[in-house]
């Protein structure tokens, strides 16, 4: 029997904020909130959650539930099911793809080191070939890049210099400029532009620019247990990676012999980065996914967009390049986030709001109001149904943003 840890706060919070020109007020219960997250936990999609809605001024709502650890490789309940707390670290998955490589490229746009239209060979000459010397920094962050979608890089590259090249190498999926097409390892190219033009690896360069000036004591790549002691733990090995190199109908179509390669882990993953690429590749941390971080921690970081580029005093970029990094394209997106409800699986949401999602079952809106939601949950560590899928969030998702942002 399920043993879910879950306060039910009789509480209502009625917020009025104001939303721009147009004076627009939000309000929200957190009795309904509360009931959205508890109904997921019911229906099995996630074995806990962490909810936190805030504004410019401050956190809202927060609140745990469920738990934190539950399963073991085989699916079956463990015997002490490790509450989830508001503390605990969770692998971001793709909101690393914002929160870390579109910040550090907003960060360098707004010291004029780099430029949306500059062509990615500036920054990495293996990109001056034929084909792929039109590609663009603009290209890479909105995913028109035609680069590959997904593949198992681990089959042949073991490092992040193979990566690379095997990208180099990879025949384009379309021409660039001319379709959208998200691209994990378009975001890898993104993590090695700023590691060129920085000087510094990827990591060093967001703790030092971004992380460290906020104090964020809780975003890391590759957490250190011994100083994270409350991480959630996610899928059972990588099975659905697995499927997709597995079964030509499942996924992408990926030509390789699948049994040329066995690494594939068979333990509960806690603390280790999800995404295949971005553990065996490169080390843990990429510019597509590999960070950790707490909800609390990922709202401080979005509080900043709401406060025009400002952290406190302190200006981590101006208003002016959020502008540009959040104005939609001709494909409903802006540069690197999400911002088409059916992208951002949100509902009634005001115009210009922008976020992302994440595989291991994250997520973070904002409104132009100043609204932030961020959910994270453990979606994976339920495991995958008899289709090799994970429980789908789109529900839940839509849900709390109706309550949210309405």
């Amino acid at each position: 029997m399920r043993k879910w840890a879950l306060a039910i706060p009789i509480l209502l919070f009625v917020i009025v904020i104001s939303c721009g020109e147009e004076g627009r007020g939000y309000f929200f219960e957190a009795a309904d909130l509360d009931e959205v997250v508890e109904s997921g936990l019911e229906d099995s999609l996630y074995a806990g959650a962490v909810l936190l809605v805030g504004d410019s001024d401050g956190i809202l709502y927060q609140h745990a539930s469920g738990n934190a650890e539950q399963f073991d490789f085989n699916g079956f309940e463990i015997e002490s099911p490790v509450v989830m707390t508001n503390d605990h670290l969770f692998d971001l998955a793709s909101l690393t793809k914002v929160l870390s490589t579109t910040l550090g490229m907003m960060v360098l746009h707004d010291r004029h080191q780099i430029s949306i239209d500059d062509p990615v060979h500036k920054y990495l000459p293996e990109f001056d070939t034929a084909e792929k010397q039109s590609i663009t920094i603009g290209h890479l962050l909105s995913h028109t890049s035609g680069l590959v979608q997904w593949f198992p890089g681990y089959y042949v590259a073991n490092s992040p210099e193979e990566r690379l090249n095997l990208t180099v190498e990879a025949p384009l999926f379309s021409v660039p400029g001319e379709t959208r097409s998200y691209s994990d390892f378009g975001f890898m190219v993104l993590g090695d532009v700023i590691e060129r033009v920085s000087g510094q690896s990827l990591d060093q360069f967001l703790t030092e620019n971004i992380y460290g000036p906020m104090d964020l004591q809780s975003t890391v790549f590759n957490p250190d247990d011994s100083q994270f002691s409350q991480i959630v733990a996610t899928s059972h090995g990588n099975p659905f990676e697995k499927k997709m190199v597995y079964d030509d109908d499942f996924g992408y179509t990926v030509d390789v012999d699948p049994e040329s390669w066995n690494g594939w882990r068979d333990y509960t993953l806690k603390g280790e980065v999800n995404d295949g690429n971005a553990f065996y590749t490169q080390k843990g941390g990429a510019g597509h996914a590999g960070l950790f971080s707490t909800a609390e921690d990922v709202y401080r970081l979005l509080k900043v967009f709401v406060n025009q580029g400002k952290n406190g005093d302190e200006k981590l970029f101006s208003s002016e390049t959020i502008d540009l990094f959040t104005t939609e394209d001709s494909y409903g997106h802006g540069l690197g986030w999400m911002m088409s409800e059916a992208s951002l699986q949100g509902k009634g949401l005001p115009e210009g709001s922008f976020g992302h999602t994440g595989f291991t079952g994250t997520n973070v809106i904002v409104s132009p109001g100043g609204r932030i939601m961020v959910l994270l949950t453990n979606r994976q560590h339920v495991g995958v149904d008899d289709s090799g899928q994970y429980p789908n969030l789109r529900d839940i998702r839509e849900r709390l943003s109706k309550v949210v942002f309405q």
